[in-house]
């Protein structure tokens, strides 16, 4: 059982010029046993396969803003979190993947990789396509297409 959460942080997501309609929250709550991460998504681009849903890359990264240019209109997210310097998919900012259903995608999981206080400050980011756990130094995750700056 979780003990009582000591602080907390979130981040409002928002898809970009191609996906304006994604939306949503993105919580972390400090535990004593780690970091609970807890995502509601809107407006995530559907599966055409009826038998399937979309997955959708999430990572915690070093950028302070959800600013870029015209080819990356994310690009200063920059690149994963990763302070302690450790290979993919271990950084500091690798999440579970969302899985859209009827583009809605909610996760909660449980990781003790960092710290609010780490965080604080950095942006999240949804990419288009799937972590693949295994391509470094990002798991070929693609392009990105929401982000949120996480605050207190």
């Amino acid at each position: 059982m979780l003990s009582n959460m000591f602080h907390n942080a979130k981040a409002h997501i928002k898809g970009g010029r191609k996906y304006p309609q994604i939306n949503g929250i993105i919580t972390f709550k400090e535990t004593k046993e780690g970091i609970l991460v807890t995502a509601k998504i809107n407006g995530l681009p559907q599966s055409k396969n009826h038998c399937t849903g979309n997955f959708f890359g999430l990572h915690i990264h070093e950028g302070i803003d959800c600013t870029g240019n015209l080819n990356d209109e994310f690009a200063n997210a920059k690149t994963h979190l990763n302070l302690s310097n450790c290979p993919h998919p271990f950084h500091m900012g690798d999440l579970p993947p969302l899985i859209e259903n009827n583009g809605y995608a909610y996760m909660s999981v449980l990781i003790n990789k960092f710290k609010i206080k780490d965080i604080l400050g950095r942006v999240v980011i949804i990419h288009d396509s799937p972590d693949d756990f295994t391509t470094q130094p990002s798991g070929n995750s693609g392009t990105k297409i929401a982000c949120g700056r996480i605050t207190k």
